[in-house]
């Protein structure tokens, strides 16, 4: 049997699996900063703000921003003080917001965008002195090649931090977290993205994704040591930091 990946709760030949995302990601494009700002009510700008913090910004550091988007990380690392932002994303729709955003927000220099898959990034072995990833690792076919690929293009000691959803919230809350995904998500995703079946995707793509856990445990089998670990507004996003070996 061919190899499948999961799409959400569908199970996808994964050669199909990059291409979906990316027809997903390209639906969603123009509004997708809008939706993360209603779906979080704007809390997302400090779970971001507290990714930034633990990349501990020095001048001259080299970052790769990895499923970047729109560029709103790859902003906030520059402002820190950051020598250079590469952001890689796999839709070129989404690079076309990021560049059009960064050059209304007047940061035209010092973040280049490229193209590309997360798991065979087109970019030089130990080039960067961080890796970040927001809300990105979801969506890639195999986490593991994600973060091996992460391993090869960082400098020995260079940091990793993902940022990400978790598939359960904390305990008591599980009732009204699947609520608010399963009918409030879909809901906004139809009347302001004009595209309910993305962010079905997304709901289910958080409760696909490996667990606080299991996904530390991934980490440091692609590389990495001195993990760390901090949950965010009651367990719903996950901050994991670790550092190349």
């Amino acid at each position: 049997m061919s190899e499948t990946a999961s799409f959400g709760y569908r199970e996808v030949p994964a050669e199909a699996k990059a291409g979906l995302v990316q027809d997903l990601f390209t639906q969603v494009a123009g509004r997708y900063d809008l939706m993360n700002d209603l779906m979080s009510l704007g809390i997302h700008r400090l779970w971001k703000a507290e990714m930034v913090d633990w990349l501990r910004v020095r001048p001259g550091l080299r970052v790769v921003d990895v499923a970047g988007g729109t560029g709103d990380i790859a902003r906030a690392v520059m402002s820190a003080g950051a020598g250079s932002v590469t952001v890689v994303d796999l839709t070129p729709a989404m690079l076309a917001e990021g560049r059009a955003r960064s050059l209304d927000a007047g940061r035209p220099e010092g973040i280049e965008w490229v193209a590309g898959n997360a798991e065979a990034l087109p970019l030089p072995d130990r080039s960067f002195d961080a890796y970040t990833v927001a809300f990105g690792l979801r969506n890639v076919t195999h986490l593991d090649r994600a973060l091996a690929e992460a391993r090869r293009v960082l400098k020995p000691g260079g940091r990793l931090i993902v940022l990400e959803f978790a598939p359960r919230a904390a305990a008591g809350l599980n009732d009204i977290y699947d609520l608010y995904s399963f009918s409030v998500l879909p809901w906004l995703g139809e009347k302001v993205a004009g595209d309910r079946d993305a962010y079905v995707y997304l709901a289910e793509s958080i409760r696909r994704f490996p667990d606080p856990e299991m996904l530390a445990r991934m980490i440091r089998k692609a590389g990495f040591g001195g993990h760390r670990h901090r949950s965010l507004s009651l367990g719903i996003a996950q901050l994991h930091g670790a550092t190349r070996l």
